[in-house]
């Protein structure tokens, strides 16, 4: 018999669609799961690709069913499962095998894992992977971290099963460890402004202009045929569309509006943090998503300080489109910086560019921006991408429009808490000499810290030297 050419332990919807992909590629795969009657199902509904696909009951039969030297994908979920899960596999396998953990994993976790694996073995990989169970099944954007060697050596079976823009596959060796991990979590960051941002626009047509769903889906398409094209603005266009089955209204009018969240977010916010790199659009997201499921409490204040006006006369729909345009340029460009800090601080040589590729397609943020932005980061990798000369031009053609929406916002009570922090930090960016001279000066009162002079002189310390606590 034929033996597989990889293995993949996890016959959940990710792990099940990322199969079918590797089958339908043409490369034969050995699959387990923990419940023995999902594996053989799986085989069973898997039609024409039955044939590239061997059932296991147990680790060891997957592990005799891979041809030497073996790699085995891991799509069970992050944290102490996959530490298990190594454990078990780890007496079965060679030293010069490979596990590959292609799960929402923390990077840390991939780093730790892939120092034990440089001592004694199996060889491990970290791959992150984006685009939900559709871009699994008929190509994700992959962002690979480990050993340059062991990304090289599954490198055939990883770009044929990957998303494809113009022909090439979008999935690169991002870097050492846990690289590949950290690139995912800022992608889901980025994720969770954009998605947030598209939010509080949505909300300023439903709340402030008073439209209805159906207008809203139409203002959604027409954007996503501009420089606003991607993955989520076409989705949104298409729920704001639906209808619901049970009660004939819009689908979006009968969904709790309590987000859920994996953590992603909060891991890039986090690291953000250590690395001080700012990102705050990002930070703003996170928020958000964590204040929607205090229902309770938010309805607590609406029937302390009543509901937020509902009508904002003086936004104008192109002016929305304009708004978050700036909004989506800031938010990436805080996503790249924060790759850019780690890429220094953790000595991982991270190819900028290459990232901004392999999100084109396949992955949640993909959007007819990031080609743009491959070539800015080409032209200058160091360069904070709203200098480019490219989004520069939009920024200025469009922050004036930003700064209406989120002006009309607070005067009527519509957050716009991303979309707000976009223009702060873009504020901040530009502004040659900023307020925080009187932060310096409060410290050295206080704490006697010092600061620099402008004018170069020596003394580090004001006049009211001794009066601190």
């Amino acid at each position: 018999m034929t033996q597989s050419q990889i293995g993949l332990i996890g016959l959940g919807t990710m792990g099940a669609m990322l199969a079918l992909n590797i089958a339908e590629k043409g490369f034969p795969i050995a699959v387990w799961n923990r419940t023995a009657s999902v594996t053989h199902g799986f085989k069973a509904e898997a039609g024409v690709l039955a044939e590239k696909i061997t059932p296991c009951e147990t680790l060891a039969d997957l592990v005799a069913a891979i041809a030497k030297p073996r790699a085995i994908i891991l799509m069970v979920p992050a944290g102490d499962p996959v530490d298990e899960m190594i454990a078990d596999l780890t007496p079965l396998l060679d030293a010069d095998d490979l596990i590959i953990d292609a799960g929402n994993a923390l990077f840390h976790d991939t780093d730790r894992r892939a120092a034990a694996a440089a001592i004694k073995g199996p060889h491990f990989l970290g791959i992150g992977v984006s685009g939900g169970a559709e871009g699994a099944r008929h190509g994700p954007a992959i962002m690979g971290g480990g050993l340059r060697s062991d990304w090289d050596r599954v490198a055939p079976i990883l770009n044929a099963i990957a998303a494809k823009y113009k022909g090439e596959p979008c999935a690169d060796y991002m870097g050492p460890a846990g690289a590949g991990h950290f690139v995912k979590a800022v992608h889901n960051g980025i994720e969770y402004a954009d998605m947030q941002m598209i939010a509080e626009v949505y909300g300023v047509m439903r709340d402030g202009l008073g439209m209805e769903a159906q207008a809203i889906a139409e203002t959604f398409k027409a954007w996503n045929t501009g420089p606003l094209q991607s993955y989520l603005i076409e989705i949104s266009g298409e729920v704001a569309a639906a209808t619901d089955t049970h009660s004939g209204k819009p689908m979006l009018d009968m969904i709790l509006d309590r987000a859920g969240q994996k953590g992603t977010g909060r891991w890039t916010v986090i690291e953000a943090q250590q690395l001080a790199a700012t990102i705050p659009a990002i930070e703003a997201a996170v928020m958000a998503r964590n204040l929607s499921s205090r229902l309770e409490e938010r309805l607590a204040g609406e029937a302390v300080f009543g509901a937020a006006p509902q009508k904002t006369a003086n936004v104008t729909l192109a002016q929305l489109e304009q708004a978050m345009i700036a909004g989506k340029i800031l938010c990436y460009a805080q996503g790249f910086a924060l790759i850019s800090a780690a890429s220094k601080a953790f000595d991982w040589p991270m190819p900028l560019p290459e990232i901004a590729r392999v999100w084109r397609e396949g992955c949640i943020i993909r959007s007819s921006m990031l080609n743009d932005m491959a070539t800015a980061l080409t032209e200058d990798a160091e360069r904070n991408l709203m200098l480019a000369p490219f989004f520069a031009d939009h920024l200025k053609a469009t922050h004036g429009a930003l700064r209406q929406v989120i002006a009309a916002g607070a005067l009527s009570g519509l957050p716009v808490p991303a979309l707000a922090s976009g223009l702060a930090w873009f504020d901040m960016m530009r502004t040659g000499r900023s307020t925080a001279n009187m932060i310096q000066a409060q410290r050295d009162f206080f704490g006697a810290h010092g600061f620099e002079r402008v004018d170069g002189i020596a003394d580090k310390h004001g006049p009211w030297a001794g009066h601190g606590l």
